[in-house]
């Protein structure tokens, strides 16, 4: 059953202070923007809240540029801005790899970055990519600016160390050292949920990410470990077998996430050889 959207209360705040106030004295209150994850959430009947907060007007969140060497990208940026951004293009294609099989057109031109980190579906297709290149979540309340590694960021399934005052603001993305990949596995091209993705970086300590295979975004570090040490892309499927902890679930089956997961990295090492 849809929910009564006349029983909710919307709240335009007029700057990032101001929504900062609010999310500091007005609290339960869910942020909201891109509304992708949302919207599905209000028509299926279980909606997050009664308040929101809706940051979609404040430019202050959007924007993607280089300072010095680290790619600076504002939570509001859409996945349409990340696949036009030449800077996004020549420093972080596995990004954009990411951002084209994001849903169809119509999500890229809502759906954000920040909205896909703040959400924490183990699923995100944006998120291994993120784990694999190290990035830097921004979070900001009314109080100050904080930084939080993006692999320290997941608590759990959905779960996050951000406190109900703060927002992402931003993501930083310092240099990435080494070969870029990225691969989504799902029902079809696009307007699919992944049955499982990856990322990774091959580079002399390589950096391998999934998704859909746990209940957070997983960073395979026993598997990178025995690639960098010689280890054979066998050997390390064995380790990422370790590493991962996949389920049964209505897209796929925990030992199809298995297989694939360990298809994938071989293919990583193939390619990027």
């Amino acid at each position: 059953m849809r929910s009564a959207i006349s029983t909710f209360e919307l709240i335009e705040p007029r700057s990032l202070k101001h929504a900062l106030d609010v999310l500091r004295d007005s609290q339960p209150i869910v942020p909201l923007a891109g509304c992708t994850d949302i919207y599905v959430s209000i028509n299926a009947g279980t909606p997050p809240g009664g308040r929101f907060l809706n940051l979609w007007n404040l430019d202050a969140l959007r924007g993607i540029e280089l300072r010095g060497q680290t790619v600076s990208i504002g939570a509001l940026t859409t996945f349409s801005e990340i696949i036009r951004s030449p800077v996004a293009r020549k420093r972080l294609p596995a990004l954009v790899a990411a951002a084209r099989e994001i849903g169809a057109v119509q999500i890229q031109n809502r759906g954000t970055l920040g909205g896909n980190v703040a959400n924490g579906s183990p699923a995100g297709d944006s998120l291994p990519v993120l784990a694999a290149t190290e990035a830097i979540v921004v979070l900001r309340s009314a109080d100050g600016v904080r930084r939080v590694r993006f692999n320290e960021f997941y608590t759990g399934y959905r779960k996050t160390v951000m406190r109900p005052d703060e927002l992402v603001v931003a993501i930083e993305i310092p240099p990435v050292d080494g070969q870029q990949w990225f691969r989504k596995v799902g029902t079809r091209a696009a307007q699919a949920i992944s049955k499982i993705v990856m990322a990774a970086v091959r580079a002399p300590h390589p950096r391998i990410a999934l998704g859909s295979v746990a209940p957070t975004v997983v960073r395979a570090v026993r598997t990178e470990e025995v690639l960098a040490a010689g280890g054979t892309p066998d050997e390390a499927a064995a380790a990422l077998l370790g590493e991962i902890a996949p389920i049964d679930d209505i897209r796929s089956t925990a030992e199809y996430r298995r297989r694939v997961a360990c298809n994938l990295l071989r293919a990583f090492w193939t390619e990027t050889a």
